[in-house]
């Protein structure tokens, strides 16, 4: 793999993140002072609006992609923009540490990107701006489950910018020859991975610790449930997890199941390399799967269990607007017309430089890349089957919490029950806490 997509595999992970589906954007309070960025303009990084009436000046941050040409892109879209001066600024390092940092400031960005949209630490501390309004009419053509989870308390607090997703592939011929269809039900999964094993060739691979650290909302999912509710209750203390999470400590347990295999989960080398006949990774494994494989492989969703149903895991980086610019409406403007008004740069962003599901219905019908194949299949799992990895009330501490109880019951086999209970004790502090 080459160095530019080895840092694209892993800026896609970390906005599908482990352990619990929290980003790592860092601990905000520990965080402040100067973030790094040369400016000679005040708070915001923009100035504000020159007197006499001239364009504002806006700053707009973007992560480090490891996607070839992305720089270039979004740099020739905000040159496109002819109502303000916007200045690209390309952020290597940790992101979302220095990002949060910045918003704690007078010397951050006005417009910015953040995996799955702002924190609730940052929503509660009127560090974004409410965008609630921006999509107008368009709003219906944004994927739900994403929406929904940039939304908080009634309020829209970032636009999506490209859709990834998580889900599992498997190789067609290796099924035919097993005489094994694609499995719908988590059983059927777990009799699929066992026929399937055979010499050194396992069924399944759901990355090298076994499904511990990935595999947690996935299996909520499959039972109906979630990490929290609505509402911001507690959502798995319920014998349908106890039950999720044994179903995992039998595929841990079993013969099946590929460890240790050189590369992890979101390379697809595991697949294409014949060490496992089903992999759970990313869509942006489908250029190497398409590339090695050429037809011989297909995708479903994550397979589900009685109450549930079958679950692909979405995330997108959203668009916001910091409360502290000089120019929010300004900035407020340049969001709506970039990620709502100018549907071809939108395509272009989510197609031309990697492998993206647009984030509006109405496009991904236009994308070349999804027309055919799994790919289009994938698309289609994205609309009908796509389910958010987490709540915006679920916190790094409840992840942390989260990923100890994985650990414990399946890999070493504790109780589900007692352990489930630690992470709620643990959760509902941090909600209440968050909520004020």
């Amino acid at each position: 793999m080459s160095p530019t997509t080895f840092s694209a595999h892993l800026d896609r992970r970390r906005l599908l993140a482990l352990g619990g589906g929290v980003a790592a954007a860092g601990a905000l309070a520990a965080c402040g002072g100067n973030t790094g960025r040369a400016t000679s303009s005040s708070a915001s990084g923009g100035g504000g609006s020159a007197s006499g009436g001239a364009k504002a000046t806006l700053q707009q941050w973007y992560h480090q992609y490891g996607e070839e040409g992305t720089q270039q892109a979004v740099e020739g879209y905000a040159k496109a923009y002819t109502a303000a001066d916007v200045k690209v600024t390309w952020k290597p390092g940790d992101y979302d540490q220095t990002t949060a940092a910045s918003l704690l400031t007078g010397g951050g960005p006005d417009v910015f990107e953040y995996g799955n949209g702002p924190t609730i630490d940052m929503i509660k501390g009127n560090q974004v701006a409410d965008l609630s309004g921006l999509l107008g009419d368009a709003e219906s053509d944004f994927n739900p489950a994403i929406l929904k989870r940039m939304t908080y308390e009634g309020k829209l607090w970032a636009v999506p910018q490209v859709i990834d997703m998580q889900l599992l592939v498997y190789r067609q011929s290796m099924l035919d020859s097993a005489g094994v269809t694609p499995p719908e039900t988590i059983d059927d999964l777990i009799a699929a991975a066992d026929k399937l094993t055979s010499g050194d060739v396992k069924g399944l691979f759901l990355g090298n610790d076994g499904g511990v650290s990935l595999m947690g909302a996935p299996m909520l999912f499959s039972v109906g449930l979630d990490y929290l509710t609505d509402d911001g209750a507690f959502g798995f203390d319920d014998q349908k997890a106890v039950d999720a999470f044994g179903k995992l400590r039998e595929l841990f347990t079993s013969k099946s199941l590929l460890l240790g295999a050189p590369k992890d989960w979101y390379d697809a080398s595991a697949l294409t390399s014949g060490q496992c006949a089903m992999q759970f990774t990313g869509l942006w494994t489908f250029p190497d799967l398409i590339k090695s494989l050429k037809d011989d492989f297909g995708c479903i969703p994550w397979p589900s269990m009685p109450g549930g149903n079958r679950s692909v895991v979405v995330g997108a980086y959203g668009s916001c607007v910091s409360a502290k610019s000089q120019n929010v409406d300004a900035a407020k403007e340049f969001v709506k017309w970039l990620w709502v008004d100018q549907t071809d740069k939108q395509l272009d962003f989510a197609t031309a430089y990697g492998f993206h599901i647009p984030a509006r219905t109405s496009l991904v019908a236009q994308a070349d890349t999804l027309k055919e194949g799994p790919a289009k299949d994938a698309a289609a799992f994205a609309q009908e089957f796509g389910h958010a990895q987490n709540n915006v009330l679920w916190t790094p501490k409840c992840a942390t919490a989260f990923g100890d109880m994985m650990t414990k019951v399946v890999k070493d086999g504790a109780d589900a029950k007692a352990e489930i209970a630690k992470v709620k004790t643990v959760a509902e502090a941090e909600v209440a806490r968050v909520k004020g």
